[in-house]
């Protein structure tokens, strides 16, 4: 069994980045745990029925993909640049201490949204190379309306995973965020969810795929 953390700031982003990997890593009998550094909405002008109503939707979402919530973060959402590195870095590291994990999923660092650039940031620095480290991989994953969308440094995929099996389950715990969602031609739109996982299928010869750029590998003795 393989232990995979996915780090992520807001409740949604680990399905739009790699809910049909999460699906599949369940199904293979790995254990998936999952968190988020905000609530998603504080941003906005949001109840604190919002909030719960972003929560339960995560929920549903985590139930579907079959992986477990380890922690939801009350950091400031689309704020986390105002947040220390350092603070962000110690939660992480005793999440890490807890899951122990082999493979760890995060931001893509040159996303939009600086809140996936701060927490792919402390992700990194959590999991910086020390003696006694165990994990063997960080992979960043993209999000739809934040990774295409920025200008700073390309999202270059080097590694694709098969999701033709999982796909379905992919699209219903996208559904489980019906609220997030938006009409198409936006990039948050259930269509673009599904063609993005198209494309990246068509690029490596499946029919869908999720993409991924390797952070830091280490092949151990």
């Amino acid at each position: 069994m393989t232990r995979i953390l996915v780090i992520a700031a807001h409740a949604d982003d680990e399905v739009l980045g790699l809910g049909g990997t999460i699906a599949r890593h369940v199904r293979d009998g790995d254990h998936v745990n999952v968190a988020f550094m905000t609530d998603g909405v504080g941003s906005r002008e949001a109840s604190s029925h919002h909030a719960h109503a972003r929560a339960q939707a995560s929920q549903d979402a985590l139930d579907i993909l079959g992986a477990h919530l380890m922690y939801s973060g009350t950091f400031p959402d689309n704020a986390l640049d105002t947040v220390s590195l350092l603070e962000l870095t110690k939660v992480l590291e005793r999440l890490k201490e807890q899951a122990q994990p082999d493979v760890i999923y995060t931001h893509h660092q040159g996303d939009l949204n600086i809140d996936h650039e701060v927490t792919a940031r402390a992700t990194l620095t959590a999991f910086r190379p020390q003696p006694h480290e165990t994990y063997a991989e960080i992979r960043a994953f993209e999000v739809n309306s934040s990774t295409e969308w920025s200008t700073g440094a390309p999202f270059i995929p080097d590694t694709y995973v098969d999701i033709t099996s999982t796909k379905d389950i992919l699209m219903r715990a996208y559904d489980a965020y019906a609220e997030e969602q938006r009409p198409d031609p936006h990039a948050r739109s259930r269509q673009a969810l599904a063609t993005k996982v198209t494309k990246r299928g068509r690029e490596v010869g499946v029919d869908a795929a999720e993409a991924f750029k390797t952070l830091r590998r280490i092949i151990r003795h």
